[in-house]
């Protein structure tokens, strides 16, 4: 098997995240060892289903396991309230029991809902991540953060419940929309910007050819993220310290986005990273934390790929509904607010992140007026 192998160390619930091509023909030989029972159920959207479903359930059957498969609709509305509760009875139509093993087959709208799903399930079963978006392959799929939304926000009901194994099929990219990509490749750079300059260098280079399909810049991209993020989550799995919530970063602004327009497809998840990380950048350097230059650079290279860098230019110029007030309430919201405190992830500069309760709220307000204004 050519694919490189990340461990993810944690005690009792260690797992491995492997990177490579080809991976969903050898899923069942790879998950085979790891299953209480012979037995799974697939889950994924209407969109991946027919381009990996059968793929899937075959190399199952060939290793000897039984596979049955459930399908929800694509896209975030699945992450909702009543999308879930059909989602498990669902499941149970399939008269699971508790050696049964979920398969998330998908992006992350499809790892998050199926991770809280077998978190609840017959009160906890075993999954497994085959992430199959660049940004589900270098974050969502990896750490164990699972969870539905709500109109309060995103997030914000949920568990912390890891899966067996993450498969990253990296062939399974070179069906994505551009788009799709740019959501995912904001991710990536985010673990430059967190701690590690000279990744961001990197990227600086090379996103273009992780974008365009290099496939040996692509999977270097996967591995340093995955890398990182397993590092960072065997440090501080459960956000328990500052450590794991350096990740968030952008997250406070791009959270605030997503609410206000309505968590669809009018704004992925990851182009409200990119956003809000050139945004957390900016307010860094408007409080004298950061250098210009910096900030100026992290927006220069995110907009230089195609990730948005105008609030107003997201659903079109003349959007009337995006407030400064309206945005700040929306971070109110936020799951890591702290004590009636907004919690922001800022930075003294490209790979030196940090995490503070201290912001001045007018000076946010400002940074924001500004951003709407441009």
């Amino acid at each position: 098997m050519n694919a490189r192998t990340i461990r993810v160390e944690l005690a009792g619930r260690s797992y491995d995240i492997a990177i490579g091509p080809g991976l969903i023909d050898q899923a069942g030989a790879l998950c085979r060892p790891l299953l209480a029972a012979p037995k799974v159920t697939i889950v994924s959207d209407e969109t991946v289903a027919p381009l990996y479903g059968a793929r899937l359930a075959a190399s199952f059957d060939k290793a000897g396991i039984k596979a049955s498969t459930v399908t929800v609709p694509a896209g975030e509305t699945s992450k909702e309230f009543g999308a879930f509760g059909k989602l498990m009875n669902e499941l149970l139509d399939q008269r699971p029991d508790r050696k049964t093993t979920l398969v998330a087959l998908g992006g992350g709208v499809v790892g998050d809902l199926t991770g809280f799903a077998a978190a609840v399930l017959l009160r906890g079963v075993d999954f497994i991540q085959v992430p199959t978006t660049l940004l589900a392959q270098v974050d969502s799929s990896v750490g164990g953060k699972t969870g539905i939304n709500t109109r309060h926000g995103k997030n914000l009901v949920g568990a912390f419940y890891q899966p067996r194994l993450v498969l990253a099929d990296t062939e399974v990219l070179d069906t994505l929309p551009r788009r799709e990509l740019l959501a995912g490749y904001a991710e990536v750079a985010k673990y430059g910007l967190i701690d590690d300059p000279d990744f961001f260098a990197w990227c600086e280079t090379n996103g273009g050819a992780v974008l365009s399909g290099d496939a040996a810049k692509r999977t270097y991209a996967i591995e340093q993220s995955c890398l990182a993020k397993a590092r960072i989550v065997a440090a501080d799995e459960r956000e328990t310290t500052d450590l794991r919530a350096l990740l968030n970063l952008g997250h406070t602004f791009g959270h605030a986005l997503e609410a206000e327009i309505g968590f669809g497809g009018e704004l992925l998840h990851g182009e409200a990273v990119g956003t809000g990380m050139a945004m957390a950048f900016d307010l860094s350097a408007r409080l004298g934390l950061c250098p210009q230059a910096d900030a100026d650079r992290v927006r220069r290279h995110l907009g230089s790929v195609g990730l948005p860098m105008r609030l107003r230019a997201i659903g079109g110029d003349n959007r009337r509904k995006w407030e400064a007030a309206r945005l700040i309430e929306h971070m109110r919201g936020d799951k890591k607010a702290d004590g009636g405190k907004l919690t922001f992830i800022l930075a003294r500069g490209i790979g030196k992140a940090f995490v503070t309760r201290e912001v001045d709220e007018a000076a946010l307000r400002g940074l924001l007026d500004d951003a709407l204004a441009a």
